[in-house]
């Protein structure tokens, strides 16, 4: 008994140490709602950001590791436990702190680092993701190999210390803004598809890596086709196992779907607070009577969600692996998007029509259009249904 008070009285006394810190430190300014891309942090050598308070949020919570609190202190991470990572992600939510730094590099490359990476390979690259200095993008899908991801044909040759790299990848976000991506390349064609494929990691300046945007239904160009030709890659950059990168891929997979999942979770504005500016009350509730059955269905779904996602975080950080679950938090925070979106239109009524180019209110119908690609990438949510039905229900002939 002695020592769990003893334990309590710690976390409580880094619960309020944290408190103070945070105030001291988060500006006003990043304690707003996110309202448009330009509100997330993606760091990088190219970043841009949007004010001073952005920049100086960003360098501050990277200075303690923060970004990333419960990575190895070693490799610049904050180190903390899994008790005091819930009591930071507690005050930052009671603060409203918008996160500092938004990474494929965290949600994605960091995890997989961390397993399989070697030493000389973690403390090159992690301690820079921690500080947001480097941006990286994802080499997965192909014109000719989507959720067919193991039939992909970009090769890497052996010549001696490095590999050749010839092919493309498609989809591939933000290509023209990230600096280094990780990628899968083919190293043998013989066997099963599944073998014979590497990951490698390698800078975006290399000669022969080009982009083309992507231009989405909404307007806008998130995405790229991206194209190596005999790009040289040293074989240091190697991660894990030459012909052993599908393991590395599934594995990263997981924590790809988890981070496009969060978007049913992401920090903004409550539709409550969007229908009550835009339609009213009328007796203290709403004035539209469907709309808000929809809104409350809705929000309390939506905190369900937050729940369940902060419940496998916290079973991640214990060492169980997500595995399968990833796909039903891939494919309901994604559908869970999705409704925000519509519903956000609803509200906006006919204003919600508009495209712009700096004003969020008049952005609305493009957020609405590239929430239909959230259901898409990553594995879309038919794939997630198949994964879910065979590998968590064990549907008979899934």
């Amino acid at each position: 008994m002695s020592a769990q008070l003893n334990s309590d009285q710690t976390l409580e006394a880094f619960r309020r140490d944290t408190r103070a810190w945070l105030e001291a430190n988060c500006p006003p300014e990043m304690r707003q709602p996110v309202v448009d891309e330009y509100d997330i942090c993606w760091g990088g050598r190219r970043a841009k950001f949007k004010n001073d308070a952005q920049r100086v949020w960003l360098q501050k919570m990277a200075e303690r590791g923060w970004t990333v609190p419960e990575w190895p202190k070693q490799y610049g991470g904050g180190g903390l436990s899994k008790d005091e990572a819930r009591v930071l992600r507690e005050e930052l939510a009671a603060l409203k702190c918008r996160p500092p730094l938004t990474s494929f590099g965290i949600s994605m490359l960091g995890p997989a680092l961390l397993k399989y990476g070697n030493e000389k390979q973690k403390s090159e690259h992690i301690p820079k993701i921690v500080r947001g200095e480097i941006r990286w993008c994802q080499g997965y899908s192909e014109p000719g190999a989507g959720s067919d991801l193991a039939s992909l044909k970009t090769r890497a040759d052996d010549h001696g210390d490095h590999f050749v790299v010839n092919g493309s990848k498609i989809w591939t976000s933000y290509g023209d803004k990230a600096d280094w991506i990780f990628c899968l390349v083919r190293t043998s064609f013989t066997g099963k598809k599944q073998e014979g494929i590497s990951f490698v990691l390698f800078d975006m300046e290399s000669a022969g890596v080009t982009t083309s945007p992507i231009r989405l239904i909404s307007g806008y160009s998130p995405f790229t086709q991206t194209f190596f030709d005999n790009v040289k890659v040293p074989k240091e950059n190697l991660l894990g196992e030459l012909n052993k990168g599908w393991t590395i891929a599934k594995y990263l997979l997981t924590h790809e779907r988890n981070m496009i999942g969060g978007m049913g979770t992401q920090r903004v504005t409550p539709l409550s607070q969007l229908a009550i500016k835009n339609i009213g009350l009328a007796g203290g509730r709403l004035a539209e009577p469907a709309l808000r059955t929809d809104i409350a269905r809705f929000e309390m779904d939506a905190l369900a969600f937050a729940l369940t996602m902060n419940r496998v975080t916290d079973e991640a950080k214990a060492g169980n692996e997500t595995g399968a679950m990833s796909s039903m938090l891939k494919y309901y925070g994604t559908e869970l998007n999705k409704r925000r979106a519509e519903l956000t239109m609803s509200v906006a009524g006919s204003e919600g029509l508009k495209f712009g180019d700096s004003h969020s209110e008049e952005q609305l119908a493009a957020m609405w259009l590239r929430t239909k690609a959230n259901s898409i990438e990553g594995g879309t949510s038919e794939i997630q249904l198949n994964i879910i039905a065979k590998n968590v229900l064990r549907l008979p002939g899934a």
